[in-house]
């Protein structure tokens, strides 16, 4: 099981539509995978097809009442796992200010629900998918510390480009608390060909990352756009569209990633 943290301090580059449809065409190509919504707006619960306000247990739950991942687990209209959240998770840094391990809260949960599928002898998740929000708080910090990598959606403008210098400064500081941290991969998101600035940006990232950058590019797409008005990964909405593709492509990536480990 690879639990992967999709993550990126700055909002609005397409982290929730690619935790959402990353999750969405692994489960397509066969694998076992389990959406967890770490973001307090909860867009990642809604794009699964899922009520946010209507679910007996989210990761308020998890986090705040201990209640265990296992029991949390519903499977979305979307066909995969999911942990959905709602706004009961804003201020989650506040109301455990001060508590011992705070930071550890998701970990020791991880480390839970593989004892519970294994004692209930069900066949355990080939992913877990994280969606942090857009910033550097409890929850995020709880991600980073529970993943095993982070992958960062990353849109080809540049302040977005001093925004993955902050994150990676982030993640190295945050490798004593999981020295197993590293960054994945980096994919570009909403990306346009025909723009001269992406373009050079998309260049900048190849040089400064390398072999990390993933090949795949997920274009700005119209599809990509209407599917959480319908409570759908884009694969279901309009498995055709150039978003759809490009999103399975990036699945293939990252399972061809797992092989080579």
């Amino acid at each position: 099981m690879e639990i992967i943290a999709i993550a990126n301090q700055k909002g609005g580059v397409g982290k929730t539509t690619t935790a959402v449809n990353l999750t969405a065409s692994l489960a397509a190509k066969r694998k076992r995978v389990l959406l967890i919504d770490l973001d307090p707006q909860g867009n990642a619960t809604t794009g699964t097809g899922l009520d946010k306000n209507d679910l007996a247990l989210t990761m308020a739950d998890v986090l705040l009442d201990g209640v265990s991942l296992q029991e949390a687990i519903v499977t979305s209209p979307a066909g995969f796992d999911v942990i959905g959240t709602n706004r009961e998770l804003a201020g989650i840094d506040i109301t455990l200010m001060g508590q011992t391990n705070s930071h550890e809260l998701l970990k020791t949960a991880m480390t839970q629900l593989v004892t519970d599928q294994a004692n209930g002898q069900k066949k355990p998740y080939d992913y877990i998918i994280m969606d942090c929000a857009p910033s550097l708080n409890l929850l995020t910090i709880n991600a980073l510390v529970a993943t095993d990598g982070v992958i960062i959606p990353m849109q080809c403008e540049y302040y977005a480009l001093e925004g993955l210098a902050d994150l990676s400064q982030t993640i190295e500081r945050l490798t004593e608390l999981n020295p197993k941290l590293y960054i994945r991969g980096v994919v570009r998101t909403l990306f346009d060909a025909r723009n001269t600035l992406a373009r050079d940006v998309s260049a900048e990232l190849q040089t400064h990352f390398g072999d990390i950058m993933y090949k795949t590019h997920i274009p700005r797409n119209i599809r990509l756009a209407e599917a959480p008005a319908h409570g759908m990964p884009v694969i279901a909405y309009d498995r055709w569209s150039k978003g759809s593709r490009a999103y399975l492509k990036l699945a293939a990536e990252v399972i061809e990633q797992s092989r080579g480990k």
